[in-house]
């Protein structure tokens, strides 16, 4: 027998006290619930796609790298008490606002060192090997009625990396194995097995040079320092844009002054229209030469391990 409205069985439910909810975490920016609930913790809702409403109550973020937490947004959260940024840069978040308002700023160092040290190192030696050019010699049937490009070697070059953290220190063992002489640039840290330079000898000396610094200091290597180095540099930035601008880059291009470059990083992502897109000495990638599988599986883990960590339990 069914009971009826206003029933025994009814009454009992309407007393029974709502389903306690753990803590929410919501995603900012694509975030795969597959890489991140296995370590939030069996209590805690991970929201994907969230609402007005879930930001109003959401007590953790997990935020992507082009996703900006600042006043406005924290604003709208209330309840916020750890954000975990992917990747290692903090320069779209507001820190200091943040921690004015008592909330946690975590990030992912070293989770996608390997994979940024692989994708620089694969650019690096691309642009050496002049593949671009001779792919796009051959796709054009230019072959037999001109010179063809020929590759350089990088047995014997010398590469200057600039940043000797995880990522060059990491680029730095490639560069070993392939024979290559390695000069260090870095403010703060000393190399113990290779030459440590200033900037101005490291664009002087190099034959190409690869940069793993954080920006906020405005162009490393502007135009007037660019103009003392060898000509044919090849640059390969895989940090920041600001490092290097498109100006310096094209102007570099047009003087000779650099012979190849690889970008993973723009001044505006993502990028339309770029002006290097059809120069064939040119490498260029989405931003995601941090994104393998195993780097993604990797960050995810620690920014969801570090939000765990940090979230208010009963």
């Amino acid at each position: 027998m069914t009971a009826g409205v206003g029933s025994p069985g009814d009454q009992a439910s309407a007393l029974q006290p709502p389903a306690v909810l753990g803590p929410i975490v919501v995603g900012l920016g694509p975030v795969d619930p597959a890489l991140v609930t296995p370590f939030l913790g069996e209590d805690v809702q991970f929201v994907s796609n969230p609402s007005p409403g879930d930001f109003a109550v959401a007590q953790g973020a997990i935020v992507r790298a082009a996703y900006d937490v600042d006043g406005p947004l924290l604003d709208r959260m209330p309840a916020l008490r750890v954000v975990a940024r992917t990747g290692v840069g903090v320069e779209r978040v507001d820190v200091a606002e943040a921690e004015a308002r008592g909330i946690v700023v975590a990030t992912t160092p070293g989770s996608n060192a390997r994979a940024v040290a692989e994708g620089a190192f694969a650019m690096l030696l691309s642009l050496v090997k002049r593949v671009p050019e001779s792919h796009r010699y051959v796709a054009a049937d230019e072959w037999g009625s001109g010179p063809v490009p020929v590759p350089g070697d990088a047995h014997g070059l010398t590469l200057a990396i600039l940043g000797y953290g995880r990522i060059g220190r990491i680029v730095a063992g490639f560069a070993t194995a392939f024979g290559m002489r390695v000069l260090i640039h870095d403010p703060f840290v000393q190399a113990d097995d290779f030459e440590n330079v200033s900037l101005a000898e490291a664009v002087a000396r190099a034959d190409a040079l690869t940069l793993h610094l954080p920006g906020g200091d405005g162009e490393l290597v502007p135009r007037e320092l660019l103009a003392t180095a060898k000509p044919g540099l090849v640059v390969v930035n895989c940090a920041r844009a600001e490092l290097i601008s498109t100006a310096t880059i094209v102007w570099g291009l047009e003087s000779g002054q650099l012979g190849g470059v690889g970008l993973d990083v723009f001044e505006s992502e993502p990028t339309h229209a770029h002006p290097l897109a059809h120069d064939p000495r040119v490498l260029l990638s989405p931003h995601t030469t941090g994104l393998s599988k195993a780097a993604m599986a990797a960050t995810f883990q620690m920014a969801a391990e570090a939000v765990s960590k940090a979230l208010p339990r009963s």
